[in-house]
């Protein structure tokens, strides 16, 4: 029992990074996929939308893992500039979930009726006012479940952190595998911790799911 106890508190000491993780990419995640959205719909420029596109469907259509190995390994290269791993990973998630929260979003948008837009215009609403005050709020309330389906999926990639020497929860259980050349319970522990994680994500999001269906009931 002793052991096992152990085990969970060593394991458990990856926590933090694993949040850590988490909340930056999804912080990134989030501003850039929705600054990418409203530039798509901005109407700025054709050469604008085809870019954020290319840019869009590259980051989608490599692996993460590619994504995760260049930047911590070329970006010294390149630039001079040295990289934690924790770092890296904070920016490979992040540039990684834009991608995907963009697609939401943009989603999201094309769901709304257009008369919304042509009302703002003639009401005379200055964009940035439009996009605050009445786009976003409703895109976000009507697209919040495919939120939390990627703050799970983004949890859940944050394990490839180890695979450059992040010490987080994947990483501190295949480290306590090793040294007691038992991998089973190791990874149990890890998933444990994993599945604790996303049961919380999921209670808090639909609390606040149903906090909105109230209001708008």
């Amino acid at each position: 029992m002793e052991k096992l106890i152990s085990s969970f508190l060593c394991i458990g000491a990856g926590l933090a990074i694993t949040l850590q993780l988490l909340v930056g990419s999804f912080l990134i995640g989030a501003t850039v996929g929705s600054l990418l959205s409203i530039l798509r719909y901005s109407n700025i420029s054709r050469i604008c939308t085809f870019l954020i596109d290319r840019a869009v469907s590259v980051i989608r259509g490599t692996p993460l893992i590619l994504q995760l190995s260049l930047i911590y390994f070329s970006v010294p290269c390149v630039l001079g500039i040295r990289l934690s791993a924790t770092s890296a990973g904070i920016i490979a998630f992040g540039v990684n979930s834009s991608a995907y929260i963009a697609e939401i979003l943009r989603s999201g948008i094309e769901s709304l009726a257009k008369g919304q837009f042509e009302a703002a215009q003639t009401l005379g609403i200055p964009k940035f006012y439009m996009w605050k005050d009445i786009i976003m709020p409703q895109v976000i309330a009507d697209i919040f479940p495919a939120l939390v389906n990627e703050i799970i999926t983004l949890l859940k990639e944050t394990a490839l952190i180890a695979t450059i020497g992040g010490a987080d929860i994947m990483r501190r259980s295949q480290t306590l595998a090793a040294e007691r050349y038992e991998y089973f319970v190791p990874l149990c522990i890890a998933g444990v911790y994993y599945y604790l994680l996303v049961a919380l994500i999921e209670f808090v999001g639909k609390k606040i799911e149903s906090k909105q269906l109230h209001v708008k009931g």
